[in-house]
């Protein structure tokens, strides 16, 4: 029995005890998405998408999968989709993908929730509802500390109180905190009320990630404000529908949300 304190899954469906884990945790981390080679054909359109932008400090470029193949197949991939439709049910869409560099010796820290800067997702209720679900593809090393790594508060997504202001900008912040130490290939998937923060990348080589962002189909999207409609004609029919463009933006809520065409029965 692996006894870490790191919340591991595997790639698939959504089990009883991974649904106990998040729900404590409010993560869980998937090993073993990725091969080498799939990771190396995401990081090199990864690195594509970030050709010609400063590499001072963090920085997250959007909607990469419109003109990426190799970034597009991790929308729906069958490791990672199954959980989301587990915890969402069948009504969701992709809300943002999120390619993140973490620039070789940047120091970047700083603690929050994910959500928005308009409306504190926490004014919705308690606990603060699953609204951003995010998976973050790992697409270099992240086995040792100072890589870049994700920082992590468990359970934090269920406290009533922030994290106190001055040790946001704290690398070590909280003495429950945890460092997560990813391989290759790993997909972390958690919940947007859980407090965490970028570790610095000590190393002589750039930290990328790649993020996806599942949401409520009401909630507006962050990377886009339409998708290439090239891209809608040419994708799969499940990816189409996840894009979450409608002739009308009020079908899906006034007169029922059109069904997506997973492959399966139920996917969980």
């Amino acid at each position: 029995m692996n006894l870490s304190s790191i919340p591991y899954s595997q790639p698939g469906t959504m089990t009883e005890m991974d649904r106990f884990i998040f729900e404590c945790c409010g993560f869980i981390v998937i090993e073993d998405v990725l091969t080498e080679a799939e990771c190396d054909q995401v990081l090199e359109a990864a690195t594509r998408l970030h050709a010609g932008h400063s590499k001072e400090k963090l920085l997250q470029l959007g909607k990469g999968f419109e003109h990426e193949p190799a970034i597009e197949r991790l929308i729906d991939h069958p490791a990672v989709l199954p959980k989301v439709r587990a915890l969402y049910g069948e009504n969701f869409v992709l809300q943002a993908a999120w390619c993140t560099v973490q620039p070789a010796g940047s120091q970047s820290v700083g603690w929050h929730q994910d959500g928005s800067s308009a409306f504190d997702f926490k004014q919705l209720g308690y606990p603060v509802p699953l609204v951003q679900l995010r998976a973050s593809y790992h697409l270099t090393d992240q086995s040792e500390p100072f890589m870049g790594n994700m920082m992590l508060i468990p359970g934090s997504h269920r406290s009533r109180l922030d994290l106190p202001q001055s040790m946001r900008r704290e690398l070590y912040a909280c003495s429950m905190q945890q460092i997560l130490l990813a391989k290759r290939g790993s997909v972390l998937l958690f919940h947007n009320g859980v407090w965490h923060s970028p570790m610095p990348n000590n190393m002589n080589y750039d930290r990328y990630n790649m993020h996806f962002i599942y949401s409520p189909p009401w909630l507006r999207r962050s990377d886009r404000d339409a998708t290439d409609p090239e891209f809608l004609r040419q994708t799969t029919p499940v990816r189409r529908a996840l894009m979450g463009d409608y002739a009308r933006p009020d079908v899906p809520f006034a007169g029922g949300f059109p069904a997506i065409p997973f492959e399966d029965e139920n996917g969980h």
